[in-house]
């Protein structure tokens, strides 16, 4: 991580509106577009973060792992088993319980690093973009 990256996830979300009118009835149709950029999840020994950028990792870390939890149980109920998917365990993945299991077309891009420095976070990205599909 360099000095000046910024710790948060961002989110742009783009909604469309049509309405058609066919004899007299009215149809509307809404849609939503979601870009995020996800921070990616950092070991605070191998950054050595200290006070309010430790603080910000670890609520990364906590979204990011509460992410993984709601994909995981999207995952268990599409090969049959019943689950409760915990939207509402962060902010996250409340704004995105439409776009995660409702019906939706949804596109995951991972940036990894090539740098043996960064093998675990790679790793940890690509295990979770496996997960995700």
């Amino acid at each position: 991580m360099n000095k000046e990256s910024s710790r948060s996830h961002s989110v742009f979300t783009m909604m469309l509106e049509s309405k058609e009118t066919n004899d007299g009835l009215i149809n509307y149709k809404i849609s939503r577009f979601h870009i995020i950029d996800l921070a990616g999840s950092e070991r605070q020994k191998a950054t050595d973060t200290a006070g309010g950028r430790l603080k910000e990792a670890g609520m990364i870390n906590k979204s990011l792992s509460a992410l993984g939890n709601v994909i995981n149980s999207l995952v268990d109920i599409s090969e049959g088993k019943s689950r409760y998917v915990h939207y509402r365990d962060s902010k996250l993945t409340f704004l995105l319980k439409d776009s995660l299991g409702g019906n939706s077309k949804t596109c995951m891009i991972a940036c990894i690093s090539p740098s043996n420095t960064a093998f675990g976070e790679t790793l940890s990205t690509l295990k979770f973009a496996q997960r995700a599909k």
